[in-house]
């Protein structure tokens, strides 16, 4: 309860204080009031003394404008809060007052004497007008102009002061830099005339090198011209040797070309023979083993004929001449082409791009022999007849990379040669009596081969007979 009756009091001690604040502002007010806004140098120290004062005071005591700034510091009010401290210093007598009471006790002697009408005559101008501005004794309109004028004349003449001391600065920084470049263009008409001696001692040096160089091209070009006339000699000369050299090579070439040609003649016309007479051999070999079986007859080491043999009858199995007629094949029966290629040493000569042009020629070339040359291998080991398979190389600008499949002996004809008249070479190299069978559709060689002894099959009959491999 005590308490209580104390915070009455205080409170009602508050009140009163603040009703007498307000009256003397209305007296003040009717006494004296500034007719300008206040100088801002004034109002910035005004702010400043406020700030400084707002951490003293409760946060009841604040206005309500300035609480959210309670917890900030002086220097972060004075940043942040100077207008609402100015606006609540003008709009709240209380609070202006509560300030000044805070001013009165840090400056005593300041805020004593503006309330005796004498201020110091030797205090800050913004000091003064600030104080009168918070304690507002009578006259503290016109301290406060005169303090504002008094400021704005001592920045005047701060300026001016400095003004002045910038411009002897600056003044003492031109006559410097006069003197330095007149230096400095001293010194430059010391260095051109420096080197332009140089450059004349250079032109002089330039000109004498000069002249040397152009003594330098002429024994040059001079050196040039004999060195020139020499080479050519030598070129000459070389050219002379290489020619008797390459007359020379030529006869010794053609010399030794010839005395390989007759070794070649000896000992290639000793092989070739042997192998037609070897071939020959073969041949008939196999003819009579092949009339043997044919016929039927029996071992040698058996005794010849039986008497049961001489009786007049027909053998299970046996052909008569009737049937002997009935075994002719056509012409487009790919039987036929086994029945020649089981004679004795067989030789199957084709004529390959005959062939792959007449069942294939939808496929490149290459893709050509290679399906040719995959079926002839193929018939080369079911037969096993000999196989050669002959391509027109005459148009080839390089040789063909291939490797030929096992059975089967590939040849192109060499340039300005057909793969005809290689085909007919072939055949003219066999001997006589061996069985050669040659496919082409090309009826001039099949003419051409008949004539010497080969058997000539169509196109057609052997893409027949490969379609069955």
């Amino acid at each position: 309860m005590e308490h209580a009756d104390a915070a009455g009091e205080d409170e009602a001690g508050g009140d009163a204080a603040a009703d007498d604040a307000r009256g003397a502002e209305q007296d003040g007010a009717v006494e004296s009031a500034l007719d300008r806004p206040l100088p801002e140098g004034v109002r910035h120290r005004v702010v400043a003394i406020a700030a400084d004062a707002f951490g003293g005071f409760t946060f009841p005591e604040l206005p309500v404008s300035l609480r959210p700034y309670a917890r900030f510091t002086p220097s972060r009010r004075v940043k942040y809060a100077a207008t609402a401290l100015a606006a609540a210093l003008e709009s709240d007598p209380g609070f202006r007052l509560k300030v000044a009471g805070r001013l009165r006790e840090a400056q005593p002697e300041l805020t004593g004497a503006l309330d005796s009408g004498t201020p110091p005559p030797a205090a800050d101008p913004l000091d003064v007008a600030a104080a009168a501005y918070l304690l507002r004794p009578e006259g503290w309109a016109k301290l406060v102009a005169t303090a504002g004028e008094e400021a704005q004349r001592a920045d005047a003449e701060r300026v001016d002061e400095e003004t002045v001391r910038e411009l002897a600065r600056l003044r003492e920084e031109v006559v410097a830099l006069q003197a330095q470049a007149r230096a400095d263009a001293a010194r430059a008409r010391g260095e051109l005339d420096a080197v332009r001696k140089d450059g004349d001692a250079l032109h002089r040096k330039l000109r004498a090198a000069h002249s040397d160089v152009k003594r330098a091209e002429a024994a040059q070009r001079k050196l040039q011209a004999e060195l020139d006339e020499a080479r050519a000699a030598a070129a000459r000369e070389r050219a002379a040797a290489e020619s008797e050299a390459r007359r020379l090579r030529t006869r010794l070439a053609e010399a030794e070309a010839v005395v390989e040609a007759g070794r070649r003649a000896v000992r290639e016309g000793r092989s070739v023979e042997e192998v037609r007479l070897r071939l020959l051999l073969d041949t008939v070999l196999d003819a009579a083993a092949g009339l043997r079986r044919e016929l039927a007859l029996p071992p040698r080491d058996t005794l010849g004929v039986r008497p049961a043999d001489t009786v007049d009858a027909v053998a299970p199995g046996a052909f008569s001449a009737r049937d002997i007629a009935t075994r002719a094949l056509s012409a487009t029966d790919p039987a036929l082409l086994d029945q020649l290629l089981a004679l004795p040493q067989a030789h199957l000569v084709v004529d390959g791009y005959n062939v792959t042009k007449t069942g294939y020629p939808a496929l490149p070339l290459e893709k050509q022999r290679l399906r040719l040359l995959g079926g002839l291998a193929a018939l080369a080991a079911q037969s096993g007849a000999e196989v050669t398979c002959v391509f027109d190389g005459a148009d080839l600008d390089m040789p063909v990379l291939l490797a030929p499949p096992r059975g089967v002996r590939v040849l192109f004809s060499k340039a300005g040669e057909t793969a005809d008249e290689l085909i007919r070479r072939l055949v003219r190299a066999e001997p006589p009596g061996r069985q050669i069978v040659v496919v082409s559709a090309d009826r001039e060689v099949a003419d051409g081969v008949a004539k010497a002894g080969a058997r000539p099959v169509a196109s057609v009959l052997l893409l027949k007979r490969l379609a069955r491999v």
